[in-house]
């Protein structure tokens, strides 16, 4: 018994897709899913004649707009892996997202356009991933438009980021003159064509770098000269390849393809599942757990209502750390203090889902909420009662006065207002003893604004009227001290749901500004601390 679990454990690999929005994120994850069977057909995210959409793009926005703004979940089989993909969004508005789905991986490809380079949100991701120690795989996507030179973008990514690359593989020209890759490992060429978009999977040419006759054959006099210096350049050049290194998120495996085109895409696979690790140890509140030999453990890192359309309900997405888990099996929720039996336990493929008996340390699970999970919570066998180390959440920088319109509706407003909240997408604040009438919402970036509306449009049939407000930083007040009696100029106090007291300040001046005038009786802590 021991035996299979270390071994379904050990052929468990989860990992997170990021990127700038538009790099080839989405379409990337679709060829994954193609090579292991899960879907038949990929849908183009911006293809409107066939009118389907990405696998993992289910919001009506995300379709509409092409882009991703919710993490998905998908998992599929494939050489003999149990593969755990968690697409996140691009765009940097959705930050915080990405930031807790981040926490369920156990490593991370990060999708750079081979035109542009690195970008923002591409940067600000991988600094998530290098606190938390996560081995980094990049794919520079894109290489049959015209792209910038490899070399340049080797080096910004070392320059940027700090760490050390290794090519796998080495462009053969870009744009029209793409002509395929060459595969350092097994020295050989893998051609491209561009006429067969993906449909037919590829066989590499084996040739040395040293048959000039041949190579000239395949690529032509001139990219044959211009690859051999390149390889001697590189070989001679660049980091020595160093998989403990890889392991620590201190050297990253570089890969270069056609993500649309389904041109590098099994290589990729390939290399990744084997230099990418199983589930490791994680960290708990004082103690380490093992994924083998310690029971079931799992934590919440994400929350999402209305998935079903026809069922309207509300999944909590955990990711399981330890052990093994067991449908109808008897766990404690750490933080209520409750046993419960988890009746209904999902696994995804974005928003379809299939009922499973069972799962293992590595995967990623969903499970009814009935109302009673939060993001960060931990479940385990009773006999353990551990809590994983806690979610940081992001501070709101943005801030709206949102307002119902049909008072009608009080209920559904309500209800669509506190499910968003709990999910995260939003933070929702009170004016004191004013409750819903008024609520004011903050949010990391705009397009969050955009997306509660057309949520609470469409999911509970309510619309409100939002309005601005100048408020740009939030901090709680930490001690037991009555906001009334404090000294406030140009601060808003507001609360949260659970009663925190909370002031909104239009800038920095502000913040010291009251904190001199309430000295002795105020203390202030960042949001999420």
């Amino acid at each position: 018994m021991a035996n299979d679990l270390r071994t379904e454990i050990n052929r468990r690999r989860t990992f997170a897709i990021i990127s700038h929005p538009d790099a080839g994120k989405t379409t990337l994850t679709e060829k994954f899913l193609l090579y292991g069977g899960a879907i038949q057909t990929a849908g183009s995210v911006k293809g409107k004649a066939a009118d389907r959409h990405a696998t993992s793009d289910w919001m009506d926005m995300e379709k509409q707009r092409g882009i991703s703004i919710t993490s998905s979940v998908m998992q599929f089989e494939y050489d003999g892996y149990c593969i755990n993909i968690l697409d996140t969004p691009g765009h940097q508005d959705f930050s915080e997202d990405t930031y807790r789905t981040l926490m369920a991986a156990d490593s991370a490809v990060m999708v750079i356009d081979a035109a542009k380079g690195i970008e923002p949100q591409t940067r600000k991701l991988f600094k998530v991933c290098a606190m938390r120690d996560i081995p980094i795989f990049t794919f520079i996507n894109k290489l049959d438009h015209e792209a910038r030179d490899p070399f340049d973008l080797i080096d910004e990514l070392e320059k940027e980021f700090g760490i050390g690359t290794y090519p796998m593989n080495w462009p053969i020209g870009c744009g029209v003159n793409f002509k395929g890759v060459y595969d350092r490992d097994k020295r050989c060429i893998l051609s491209f064509a561009d006429a067969h978009k993906g449909r037919e999977r590829l066989g590499a040419i084996e040739c040395e770098i040293s048959d000039t006759e041949k190579l000239d054959e395949l690529i032509g006099s001139y990219q044959r000269e211009e690859l051999v210096e390149q390889i001697e350049l590189l070989d001679g050049a660049c980091f020595d390849f160093d998989l403990e290194k890889v392991r620590h998120g201190k050297l990253s495996p570089v890969f270069f393809g056609s993500a649309l085109n389904n041109f590098g895409i099994e290589t990729f696979l390939e290399h990744f599942l084997k230099m990418t690790t199983a589930p490791l140890p994680r960290k708990t509140e004082g103690d380490t757990l093992d994924p083998v030999k310690d029971g079931f453990s799992a934590f919440v890192f994400k929350i999402q209502a209305n998935m079903n359309k026809a069922h309207r309900d509300r999944i909590a997405f955990m990711r399981i750390c330890s052990g093994k888990f067991e449908r109808g099996s008897e766990y404690l929720h750490v933080q209520a203090g409750k046993k419960l039996k988890l009746s209904q336990p999902q696994q995804m493929m974005a928003q379809e889902r299939t009922i499973v008996d069972e799962a293992y340390a590595g995967d990623i699970i969903g499970i009814f909420d009935p109302g009673i999970f939060a993001i960060g919570d931990t479940v385990c066998d009773p006999s353990m009662k551990i809590k994983f180390e806690g979610i940081p959440t992001f501070a709101p920088e943005r801030f709206a006065m949102v307002e119902q319109i049909d008072s009608m509706k009080r209920k559904q407003f309500t209800k669509g207002m506190n499910q968003i909240a709990q999910e995260g997408a939003i933070q929702m604040f009170f004016e004191p003893e004013a409750g819903y009438e008024r609520v004011i919402v903050g949010v990391v970036g705009e397009l969050q604004f955009e997306v509660l509306e057309a949520r609470m449009k469409s999911e509970y049939g309510v619309e409100f009227i939002r309005r601005p407000l100048a408020w740009q930083y939030i901090r709680r007040i930490s001690n037991d001290v009555d906001p009334k009696k404090l000294d406030l100029y140009e601060t808003e106090w507001v609360q949260d749901y659970r009663g925190q007291n909370f002031l909104l300040f239009k800038s920095e001046w502000f913040i010291t500004r009251t904190l001199e005038h309430n000295e002795g009786k105020l203390e202030l802590v960042e949001f999420g601390q």
